[in-house]
């Protein structure tokens, strides 16, 4: 099913995304072998504003973390998704309210339904590919 990974993984969205400076970043773990926190730090320390979103934290990475999209005080520019496709659904849903211009579904994360709503709805989309492993590719 490559077509269909590769429409959701268009070099114009990636490099309209890697352009999008503030990052929320649901399902952020502070634990620091959790992929989560690793591509988090690298995008923070690439000059990205990140923002955790996930319930179970108060501090991820020195910010403050929030339980969900409509807690924070301002709308991202893009939402990184960390979380297992049967959720992703929902975040597409809340990113979509809170007015966010892009989501990116991590590597290994696929969810066709949601990224397809989520184009839809206006967004930049990218599933299943890996933000930190984009930058880096690209030089940005």
């Amino acid at each position: 099913m490559q077509p269909e990974r590769d429409s959701f993984a268009e070099a114009a969205d990636i490099k309209a995304m890697l352009g999008m400076r503030h990052i929320a970043i649901v399902g952020l773990s502070s634990d620091s072998w959790r992929d989560s926190n690793r591509v988090a730090a690298y995008l923070q320390r690439s000059g990205y504003d990140i923002t955790p979103v996930n319930p179970n934290e108060v501090e991820v990475l020195g910010k403050k973390a929030y339980a969900s999209l409509s807690d924070l005080p301002e709308p991202p520019d893009m939402v990184d998704v960390f979380r297992r496709p049967e959720y992703v659904g929902d975040v597409v849903e809340e990113a979509i309210k809170v007015g966010a211009r892009g989501i990116w579904i991590q590597s290994g994360i696929i969810n066709y339904e949601a990224a397809r709503r989520a184009r839809e709805a206006g967004l930049h989309v990218v599933m299943d590919r890996c933000m930190m492993v984009e930058h880096r590719m690209r030089g940005t």
